[in-house]
């Protein structure tokens, strides 16, 4: 009889603990889900009704969910892109838009950015990479820029292939209350370049993660940053400031709800206000009132560019258009937004331009902020400069930058490395084709520690035929030569007369090298690099009808050489070269 009580006591006990188990796992599973990946089969149906996602999801959807995340979650280059595609080159194909598609001012700019590079390629036979004319930018199913049946748009696409060597663009993803990651189709195995990316949901070296621009961003140039030759000191008149929305309900409140208790009126100006949305009234709160007050005491402007450092807080989603705003007033921006990836972190090194917080630990963002000394604040602000002019200041250098990434990974042999992306003049100058070495590029040797050379290779470019010894090309190349600024001489033979042999030139203390010029008569062939035989950083470039003496080519030299002292070179995208023309009769 006592053993048939254990018996039926440890069953009991045993049930219990497997239930509890169960509920365990239900709660884990919503604890674990707060953002979602794009890739959820029961999207054809909510393509219709929008209304849905009014309602928070169930369990099971969640489930579902999940299952579809880690489906294409280990997705790499390696695994996901087909780079037998690539052999001909890194070429992007864009689709050509169906009959009725509405595409979005700000996709026309990506568009167009791309048909405008280097890289775009109207033959889909040639393409690396494919981009779709449907607009993904915006998929949050309550905007007049949602686009409908882009689930079963992007399938029937010839090349689809589950999204392979596909990029697609999106800034807004979900709805309200919960603005998950959810784009209303499985992006499969293309490479996402998105903004407000989760870290939980981004693929490390395969998705991008992007900025967060609005509809206003420029298409090209872009404005300059704002600071000022007289704005060079570090401090500033306001340590910390932000002003934007704060959410009394739903996703992205807790953080902006809490600014109050750090802001003190004088050097920290924190601003919010519930002032927003068609219900803000029947949600306000005590505060409501006395923020909305204060908010309107303060002009943005004002505050962005008096102060040393910006705060960045999550908004609905985990991005925040106040980024690229720090980052152009050369304002230091002070991340608060656990689990974004920041844009273009695998290129990127933030560490030099922003300071990255924890919404945790809200009130020690003060006194974090106060320990920065002076002279890491002036480097922060100057990085912030560069990061903006060289990669974010215009739509095109966002796609050409997010382009030139994906380049990098399909031709590793020639990628850039983290010197090249980090600074001047940046990733989108410094050809990894040209060389893959920093110290073959004269703006980095302050940073190698290197210094440049002070001699010149002279470059004389002739077109008409070498008669005698006195010939006014054979004078100049005499005198050139005797200069100690001289390390070599190049003559690039663009005439049509055969090239006379070695004995009819003067022979000379530097090597000469005589070329056949690739263009015959044509000016600018002096300016092909010819990497296998110059080597200098600075080039002279002589007409052979040129009138020098050796002074005044040593004169040349002095100003190669004062250029070198003041860590200064004329730049050009393959190489540095500091050009002057000789033609005096």
């Amino acid at each position: 009889m006592q053993a048939k009580k254990r018996y039926l006591l440890v069953s009991v006990v045993a049930g219990l603990l497997f239930l509890i188990y169960l509920w365990g796992l239900q709660i884990g599973e919503f604890q674990q889900q707060p953002y979602h990946y794009p890739q959820i089969h029961q999207y054809h149906q909510q393509d219709y009704h929008p209304q849905l996602h009014h309602q928070h999801t169930s369990p099971h959807e969640r489930r579902a969910i999940r299952d579809n995340i880690y489906k294409n979650k280990r997705c790499r280059m390696e695994t996901c892109f087909d780079f037998s595609r690539c052999q001909s080159g890194f070429r992007v194909y864009i689709y050509p838009p169906q009959r009725g598609d509405e595409i979005s001012e700000t996709y026309q700019k990506i568009l167009s950015s791309i048909r405008e590079s280097r890289f775009h390629t109207a033959d889909p036979s040639r393409a690396c990479l494919f981009v779709l004319a449907v607009d993904t930018l915006d998929r949050d199913q309550l905007s007049a820029q949602y686009v409908q049946n882009v689930r079963a748009r992007i399938h029937s696409l010839p090349t689809w292939n589950d999204g392979r060597n596909h990029l697609i663009f999106n800034l807004y993803s979900g709805t309200w209350p919960d603005y998950t990651e959810d784009l209303g189709f499985e992006v499969g195995q293309s490479i996402l370049a998105k903004a407000s990316a989760d870290v939980a949901n981004f693929r490390p070296n395969f998705d991008i993660s992007i900025p967060l621009f609005s509809k206003d961003h420029p298409l090209k140039g872009g404005s300059a940053g704002y600071p000022a030759r007289s704005d060079a000191s570090p401090s500033r008149k306001y340590q910390l400031v932000f002003k934007g929305k704060r959410y009394l309900t739903g996703i992205g409140s807790e953080t902006r709800n809490a600014l109050y208790h750090i802001h003190n009126g004088e050097d920290i100006i924190l601003l919010t206000t519930c002032k927003h949305g068609k219900d803000w009234e029947k949600h306000k709160d005590s505060r409501c009132d006395r923020d909305n007050q204060d908010y309107s005491k303060f002009d943005y402007q004002e505050l962005l560019h008096n102060s040393s450092f910006c705060l960045v807080p999550r908004g609905r989603r985990l991005g925040s258009f106040r980024f690229l705003e720090a980052l152009q007033a050369a304002c230091i921006p002070v991340i608060l937004s656990n689990g974004w990836e920041p844009p273009f972190s695998e290129v990127i090194d933030w560490r030099k331009g922003a300071v990255i917080g924890d919404e945790r630990l809200l009130l020690q963002v003060p006194s974090i902020t106060r320990s920065v000394g002076c002279d890491r604040i002036l480097a922060l602000r100057q990085q912030t400069q560069f990061l903006w002019d060289a990669y974010f200041s215009s739509v095109a250098k966002i796609v050409l930058t997010t382009l030139e990434i994906i380049q990098d990974r399909v031709e590793s042999h020639v990628s850039r490395n983290h010197l090249l992306w980090n600074f001047l003049p940046g990733g989108l100058f410094a050809f990894p084709q040209y060389s893959t070495d920093p110290a073959q590029f004269p703006f980095y040797y302050s940073i190698l520690g290197k210094s440049p050379s002070q001699q010149f290779t002279a470059v004389v470019h002739t077109v008409t035929p070498l008669q005698a010894q006195i010939s006014p090309v054979v004078k100049l190349i005499i005198a050139v030569a005797k200069s100690k600024f001289c390390a070599q001489v190049v003559v690039l033979w663009n005439c049509d007369k055969p090239l006379p042999p070695r004995n009819k030139w003067p022979s000379t203390s530097v090597p000469l090298t005589v070329i056949e010029g690739q263009t015959k008569v044509m000016m600018s062939g002096r300016f092909f690099p010819h990497n296998d035989i110059i080597t200098t950083d600075a080039v002279l470039s002589l007409d052979e009808d040129s009138v020098l003496s050796t002074n005044e080519v040593n004169g040349y030299g002095h100003v190669i050489a004062s250029y070198a002292n003041c860590k200064t070179l004329a730049l050009l995208k393959l190489r540095c070269y500091t050009n002057i023309v000789f033609n005096r009769s």
